[in-house]
């Protein structure tokens, strides 16, 4: 019997923050944590500015509209 194996694209489900890192949940369970020191202008924003993100291309992505700031998925798993 042979299967198809479907490519599932990483999703994120939610995030948070702690002192010094971007901690990130996705859709499968997995956990992502990244230093913020690999993103200046997250590590200098304020926290309000911090919360307000937004998923992008329907989880594919975060965007923070006050700092300008974009991560994807993939290269939060391509740098861990």
């Amino acid at each position: 019997m042979n299967t198809l194996a479907a490519k599932v694209e990483p999703r994120i489900i939610d995030l948070s923050f702690t002192s010094d890192a971007l901690k990130v949940v996705l859709a499968d369970g997995r956990e992502i944590s990244a230093p913020l020191e690999w993103f200046p202008r997250l590590r200098d924003a304020n926290e309000q500015q911090r919360t307000n993100w937004r998923l992008i291309g329907r989880g594919i992505g975060i965007h923070w509209e006050d700092v300008d700031e974009d991560i994807s998925v993939r290269s939060l798993l391509a740098a861990n």
